[in-house]
């Protein structure tokens, strides 16, 4: 797992974080790929989750939603702790 703390951002109605460089190198040499929807998972301010990595408008974002992080759109400019990895476990549902 990869440490580290970012502010909250928005973007329309979605919160998100920006993944430092470094560490997006490591998660896509770990997920051997760049591009598409990246699986990862870790913690935010120490409670688990799983949530998938994407690029929008040309920028790698690590959305968090309510289930992540309690009223997380009224939280935007707050610094968070977040850890995150490549989850390599198979989400197909059946």
């Amino acid at each position: 797992m990869h440490h580290f703390q970012a502010p909250l951002n928005i973007i329309g109605i979605n919160p998100f974080v920006f993944v430092p460089e470094k560490i997006l190198a490591l998660i896509f040499e770990q997920a051997g790929k760049s591009k598409g929807h990246i699986p990862v998972c870790g913690t935010v301010n120490s409670l688990p989750y799983k949530q998938t990595l994407v690029r929008y408008a040309g920028e790698w974002r690590l959305y968090i939603n309510t289930a992540m992080l309690k009223n997380s759109p009224k939280r935007v400019g707050e610094v968070i702790d977040i850890t995150i990895g490549y989850d390599g476990e198979t989400r197909t549902i059946t």
